[in-house]
């Protein structure tokens, strides 16, 4: 039974396979599980691994196997472990999926509900790229939705986007439901045993003291959607040419090693120049507890909501570089609140370079009168991140809305 007495749902969640898209549902699958409710969360094997082990007991792990592909690499089960120009081939491999988890619901579908357990599914909750999921769902009259920051259930709160709220409602005409921005734990923010072999570097392994108080900047990209050589190169100059410290999380290429990479696409001597403040690394950075250290006082992100809501969650100042997707909206949602500000770019073909970078990089973290706004504004945010009951109850919210508009859940 739920807190209220209702009997618990059965929701099945399915992510695509990247880690931004990964954590956030798992998440959600924890909150939902700690309610009560029973969820299985379906991903490949090797990103179950990879992933923080549920907290909650309720939540059940279910790994299909991802069939095989000419062309994409062994052990490739997630964006990060394919190169920007192979992610069709990762496409491919998925869209193999359709039929192993049509089989997996129609089992679920089939179980009598043995063991004082609600097995049939109420909800399966997908994601973008499962055109072939909401079909399934539907041969078992089991609703399907898909958890999309432009669909009608976001991982949002109005107190964070309060206009946008308003805006889509009125043209669709329709209500909106929020989730809350599902904060990470940051007990759950541990490396996996894939990212154990090797010690992270953080600021004070840099040698950054906490008396280094608010002049180190965190610098991490999408890892999905690669910059190319002579972006990198432009990044890296601006902030050479900022003067500020800086710890930067860098991709490294696949089938490189750290040192090859770093020769292969950061500029020449960029490295020995900047050795006295900057640190590039191109493994696993643990982002939450970087952005925490009391050295950290800015952070250059591409804006992706996770690391938006990170970055706020330690009330660091933005500087950002939005690159695909829904980045370029929330960086324009940041600039508009003033916690940081965004690089220029041309107007006609979108490219940055390095003074822009540079002039981003003083303003937040150089430039004590705007930074001291971007600063005060973060930290206003901060308390929406913070505001754990403001989350919950947008969680018991979005519960009730998936019992009202289940077709097969019965109180």
């Amino acid at each position: 039974m739920d807190a209220d007495g209702s009997p618990p749902l059965r929701v099945v969640i399915f992510p695509w396979l990247a880690f931004g898209h990964l954590l956030p549902y798992m998440e959600l699958a924890e909150r939902m599980a700690s309610r009560g409710h029973h969820v299985s969360f379906v991903s490949t094997p090797r990103n179950i691994a990879r992933l923080p082990a549920p907290v909650a007991s309720a939540v059940e792990l279910v790994a299909l196997p991802l069939p095989r592909v000419d062309g994409l690499a062994d052990g490739a089960e997630s964006t990060n472990d394919v190169p920007d120009d192979e992610q069709g081939l990762l496409m491919e491999a998925f869209d193999g999926l359709a039929a192993p988890f049509a089989d997996f619901l129609a089992a679920a579908c089939a179980d009598d509900g043995g063991g004082g357990r609600r097995r049939r599914p109420d909800w399966v909750i997908a994601d973008s790229f499962h055109h072939w999921a909401s079909p399934a769902a539907a041969r078992h009259g089991v609703p399907c939705v898909a958890l999309l920051p432009s669909a009608a259930v976001m991982a949002a709160c109005v107190e964070w986007e309060a206009e946008p709220f308003r805006a889509v409602a009125a043209g669709l005409g329709k209500p909106l439901v929020p989730l809350g921005l599902l904060p990470p734990d940051p007990v759950g923010a541990a490396p996996s045993a894939e990212n154990k072999t090797t010690t992270p570097p953080t600021p004070s392994s840099a040698g950054w003291t906490p008396r280094a108080s608010i002049s180190v900047l965190y610098v991490a990209l999408v890892s999905e959607v690669p910059l190319r050589v002579d972006q990198v190169h432009e990044l890296a100059l601006g902030l050479e040419l900022a003067g500020a410290r800086f710890l930067w999380a860098l991709r490294k290429p696949r089938s490189s090693s750290a040192a090859s990479a770093a020769a292969a696409i950061l500029p020449p001597g960029f490295q020995e120049r900047t050795a006295s403040r900057g640190v590039v690394t191109m493994g696993w950075a643990p982002q939450i507890a970087i952005l925490e250290h009391a050295a950290v006082g800015a952070f250059l992100t591409h804006c992706g909501q996770n690391s938006l809501v990170e970055g706020i969650s330690a009330g660091n100042p933005l500087v950002m570089l939005p690159i695909a997707g829904d980045q370029g909206p929330n960086a324009r949602l940041m600039e508009a609140r003033k916690v940081g500000l965004q690089v220029a770019r041309d107007g006609v073909d979108g490219s940055f370079d390095r003074h822009g970078v540079a002039a981003a990089v003083r303003a937040a973290i150089v430039d004590e009168e705007t930074r001291k706004v971007f600063v005060a504004n973060a930290l206003k945010l901060r308390e929406v991140v913070a505001d754990e009951e403001l989350h919950e109850r947008y969680i018991d919210e979005f519960i009730h809305q998936l019992r009202l508009s289940s077709p097969t859940y019965q109180a």
